[in-house]
C-alpha cells in the first residue's frame, strides 16, 4: 500500500494496531466494570462480591455468625472474604487482559500500564 516509502508503511500499520488496541482497551475496562467475582471465607459464611476491577458491590453474612463473643471472627472471616474476591477480580483481570493482547499479538507477559 505504501510502497516506496519505507518503514512509513510500517507507522501506518502500527498506528492503526495502536487505535484497534486503545478501542479494545476501553472495551475491556467497560467490561471489567460489569463481571462480578464472590469471595468467600468460613465456609461460605462470609461472602464479598466485586467487579473484576475490584469494586466491592456486596457482602453477604450468614446470620448465623452474628455472637456478641465473636466480633472478632466475624471481623476476619469478613475481612477474608473481601480478600479472597479481590484476588479473584484480579486473576479475572488479568485472564481478560492475556486474551486480549494475545488477540493483539503482543507477547503472554505483556503488562499495560494503568
Amino acid at each position: 500500500m505504501f510502497k516506496g516509502l519505507g518503514g512509513l508503511g510500517d507507522m501506518a500499520g502500527m498506528m492503526k494496531k495502536a487505535q484497534q488496541m486503545q478501542k479494545d482497551m476501553a472495551e475491556l475496562q467497560e467490561k471489567l466494570d460489569s463481571v462480578e467475582v464472590v469471595g468467600e471465607s468460613g465456609a461460605g459464611l462470609v461472602k464479598a462480591t466485586a467487579t473484576a476491577k475490584g469494586k466491592l458491590t456486596a457482602l453477604d453474612i450468614d446470620p448465623s455468625i452474628f455472637h456478641p463473643d465473636e466480633k472478632e471472627v466475624v471481623e476476619d472471616l469478613i475481612l477474608a472474604a473481601i480478600k479472597d474476591a479481590q484476588a479473584k477480580a484480579a486473576e479475572k483481570s488479568e485472564e481478560e487482559m492475556k486474551s486480549l493482547t494475545e488477540g493483539l499479538g503482543l507477547p503472554a507477559d505483556f503488562k499495560m500500564p494503568f
